[in-house]
């Protein structure tokens, strides 16, 4: 039986990405660089360092990342605390049915740890995980392993006797990196993502029992 269950958050735990959207297109409007949703969906799954030194590189762009960090991150709290949205359809229920089997849950995701604490406070589910982990806290952002890696270390866990739940291409190669279990979730609002490298691939949360993780555990 799987012995941990790790979550992605953006787009897993909260349909945040049209929110990450949004505001990435603002910012690039705010300083003078016109950019898609289209471009930003290859970006998905990647820490705020990686995506905008990445970004500013092949727009030529004279802020500092940092500069655009602190602008972004700003705005993005902002709009998010003022939101009116709940976790994505499922979640409350999944993490009920693992408590109640006894499974351990983390969060490790690519935004950083303030945006993450940000989500857990919104919702109400901070006492409901018991490890969090930001790409910005280790080495290499995914499709590294490195964020898996270090939550399976919190957990007390093997990593391949962990479970992920990702929605995004770079999430999933980073779980199969770790080792781990894959669940893809296709969501529509994070773009159009390859979730093929998942070990089993599903379009609602809700979809998702303990007999699934079974069967992902004997693939």
């Amino acid at each position: 039986m799987i012995e941990a269950f790790i979550f992605d958050m953006d787009g897993v735990i909260i349909d945040s990405e049209p929110m990450h959207f949004d505001v990435d297109i603002r910012v690039m409007e705010y300083y003078g660089h016109p950019i898609t949703q289209e471009k930003l969906e290859d970006y998905v799954g990647m820490t705020n360092p990686e995506l905008w030194k990445s970004i500013r590189e092949e727009f030529g762009m004279s802020q500092t990342v940092e500069e655009i960090i602190e602008y972004q991150l700003g705005h993005k709290i902002e709009v998010l605390r003022g939101a009116e949205m709940e976790p994505i359809e499922g979640i409350r229920e999944l993490l009920a049915e693992l408590k109640k089997g006894g499974i351990p849950r983390a969060i490790a995701s690519s935004s950083p740890p303030v945006f993450i604490e940000a989500v857990l406070e919104k919702f109400g589910l901070r006492d409901e995980i018991q490890v969090v982990v930001s790409g910005e806290e280790v080495p290499k952002g995914k499709p590294a392993p490195d964020v898996y890696l270090r939550a399976a270390e919190l957990l007390g866990v093997n990593p391949a006797r962990c479970a992920v739940l990702e929605d995004a291409r770079h999430g999933v190669a980073a779980a199969k990196a770790a080792g781990m279990h894959c669940i893809g979730f296709v969501n529509p609002n994070s773009g159009n993502q390859d979730l093929s490298q998942a070990d089993l691939i599903v379009n609602s949360v809700g979809d998702i029992r303990l007999e699934d993780l079974r069967k992902v555990e004997e693939k």
